[in-house]
């Protein structure tokens, strides 16, 4: 049934036109436009407080926006969310699962809340378990399950009505990177089977990795778009790496390297290493180390590398995509486990 509701929409998957969010004088989206073609991912990359989870809200049905048209499937979020609900799953930050309940439990009662037959949950619940590597713990409690154990029961709750339309919203945050690469291993297969997947998340190598196509979205506001390799190439440079023994030689780096990198960059202080794009990288290297050399201040290491979504972030908003520093995502704060919950099939 949800297959063929996939199927017989012409259109992109999702697309948002202008959604914006206000809450007060804080502009959670500033007017977006997304569009994520059938069976591909869409990576909404940004830092925290960026909008991402207030943009997920709204797709998902959770959060009407102030202005602007969003649809999944061809279903309008805010004027028929219980077609949109049957056609989407959705798994947030944090896994929401009942911690007194089994692996087999917590899907079974999901196949429940989405009118599924018992025949059909039992058999959709086994396959599940054994499709994420859950099987031999699926008759254990939840609250002896480890945080990547609990997130793949989670994601695997999402897909228990086999929705074609799914929202991981930073799904891999605080897992170890063992049990990140595990679920990222899980999202392929789920792409490869014709899931349509928009992803937020602020760790470049996850948007690198799987996504068609990442938006780069800061202070609500989508800045740049396009797949890994273009947006890199946008850059247009390779990236200098100078490294040091102490912090007081960096330092004394970053002021000798400002004039001669003036013309491409400034350069970027990270820890003991000095960074700057440069489109003439062997040249720009030497002129680097006859300047510090002059100025007495000893290197200890230098390479030259291509760039990477980290050094198109900072180009782009001039601060990485791990800044917490800025105000938390509104709609990330007033978010909770159960309206989250309630997209998954649920009318």
């Amino acid at each position: 049934m949800l297959d063929q509701m996939s199927n017989n929409h012409a259109g992109p998957a999702i697309e948002a036109r202008d959604v914006a969010k206000r809450y007060g004088d804080v502009t959670a989206l500033g007017g977006v436009d997304l569009s994520v073609p059938t069976g591909t991912v869409l990576g909404l990359l940004g830092p925290n407080g960026a909008g991402k989870t207030t943009m997920v809200r709204v797709l998902t049905t959770t959060l009407i926006p102030d202005s602007g048209t969003a649809t999944v499937l061809g279903h309008d979020v805010a004027t028929h969310p219980d077609e949109v609900r049957k056609v989407i799953g959705l798994a947030g930050q944090y896994a929401a699962v009942d911690e007194l309940l089994t692996g087999q439990e917590n899907l079974e009662m999901m196949g429940r809340l989405a009118h599924l037959s018992a025949k059909v949950v039992a058999q959709r619940a086994t396959e599940l378990l054994d499709q994420f590597d859950l099987a031999d713990a699926g008759g254990r409690p939840a609250k002896t399950y480890s945080g990547g154990m609990r997130r793949r029961l989670d994601l695997a709750a999402a897909l228990v009505h086999r929705p074609p339309v799914l929202f991981l919203d930073e799904p891999t945050t605080g897992l170890d990177p063992k049990s990140r690469s595990d679920l990222w291993e899980v999202i392929r297969r789920l792409v490869a089977d014709g899931t349509t997947l928009l992803l937020t998340t602020q760790y470049l190598e996850e948007a690198d990795l799987l996504a068609n196509e990442i938006v780069v979205i800061d202070h609500g506001r989508a800045i740049a778009r396009g797949t890994s390799a273009e947006l890199k190439r946008e850059l247009g440079a390779t990236v200098l790496e100078v490294s040091f023994d102490s912090d007081d030689l960096a330092a004394r780096a970053l002021g000798a390297l400002g004039a001669v990198t003036a013309a491409e960059g400034a350069p970027e202080l990270v820890d003991l290493t000095v960074r700057v794009a440069t489109t003439e990288g062997p040249t720009t290297a030497m002129s680097v180390l006859r300047t510090l050399d002059a100025e007495g201040i000893a290197v200890a290491g230098l390479a030259l590398r291509e760039p990477s979504l980290d050094d198109v972030f900072l180009s782009l908003t001039g601060h990485r995509a791990e800044d917490d520093s800025q105000a938390a995502d509104p709609g990330a704060e007033t978010a909770t486990p159960s309206p989250q919950r309630s997209t998954r099939g649920t009318p």
